[in-house]
């Protein structure tokens, strides 16, 4: 991977040290926000359809955001534990190669990382509930965020440094799948922010083209080279990521979120949606939705 082209930035959202028992068993989560484990007692179990992972002492653990992951607790299990929001200026996950439960050996400066991390931000826990259920509601994420607005700057920079080097531990060519570099021309990246800040709007590739000071024809020639899709087939993808972020995070119907996506009507989404994801909008919500 390109160092120049690493465009992501994280967010604290909650950190904890907790003992967990026999109530830490929760199928089929799947959450807007990474999740990170590091145990220090005890043993469970972290599993998908694809992978079943051993919780153990002197590991740690990452599950990138929108990776579908079962919870086990048989006993006991105490350990460390990190949620953090991405961001990013192309909406590109670091790991949108790498959706999967990932383990790797801890060293002894996780520890002190972690202990750090709680020193500089106390009171970030899950006081309430370690339920999904409870805490993935957007309105929930937002309020852990803004507390991060409240940290001097030193302390914030020093938790953004311990965000980092702790996700490094996941980036080594051992367990991390880089993407090929490609470098987006300007005029592509610019159209590709466009975008994401406008799904919400009736995007064409006249208008792409017309701001890009392109044709329609070579706009849309230039956009799949470097995206591997047509302009509007990129738009509907992206409409359907975002309604599926939006299904998982908040309280909107499905008329709503078809609103807020820029689709024309509910019947029109759906057909999308089903074509995109394999499942109607109402069955992804059931299944998967964690409020």
């Amino acid at each position: 991977m390109n160092k120049f082209a690493f465009k992501s930035t994280f967010s604290l959202l909650n950190a904890d040290h907790v003992q967990l028992n026999k109530s830490w068993n929760y199928k089929d989560i799947i959450s807007p926000f990474y999740r990170l484990y590091l145990i220090s007692e005890g043993h469970g179990t972290l599993c998908n359809a694809a992978q079943s992972i051993a919780l153990e002492s002197g590991y740690l653990y990452l599950i990138p955001s929108f990776t579908s992951c079962s919870y086990v607790c048989p006993e006991q299990l105490t350990q460390y534990y990190l949620h953090i929001l991405e961001d990013s200026s192309d909406a590109a996950s670091l790991f949108i190669a790498n959706r999967k439960i990932i383990k790797v050996p801890a060293f002894p400066g996780d520890f002190i990382h972690f202990k750090r991390l709680l020193e500089l931000n106390p009171e970030r826990g899950l006081l309430k509930s370690e339920n999904p259920e409870d805490y993935e509601k957007q309105p929930v994420i937002q309020e852990f965020q803004q507390l991060n607005n409240r940290l001097s700057l030193s302390a914030y920079v020093e938790t953004q440094g311990i965000i980092l080097q702790l996700i490094s531990r996941f980036l080594d060519t051992a367990y991390f799948q880089p993407e090929p570099i490609n470098t987006i021309p300007f005029k592509i990246a610019e159209s590709i922010r466009y975008i994401q800040t406008h799904l919400h709007t009736n995007l064409t590739v006249e208008q792409l083209a017309e701001k890009a000071h392109q044709s329609p024809d070579y706009f849309s020639g230039i956009f799949k080279k470097n995206t591997g899709e047509r302009p509007l087939a990129y738009i509907q993808l992206k409409r359907i990521e975002r309604a599926q972020f939006l299904m998982i995070t908040s309280d909107l119907t499905l008329t709503e979120i078809a609103t807020e996506t820029g689709f024309e009507s509910l019947a029109y989404f759906s057909r999308m949606f089903k074509k995109v994801t394999g499942q109607p909008p109402s069955v992804y919500r059931k299944n998967n939705r964690r409020v």
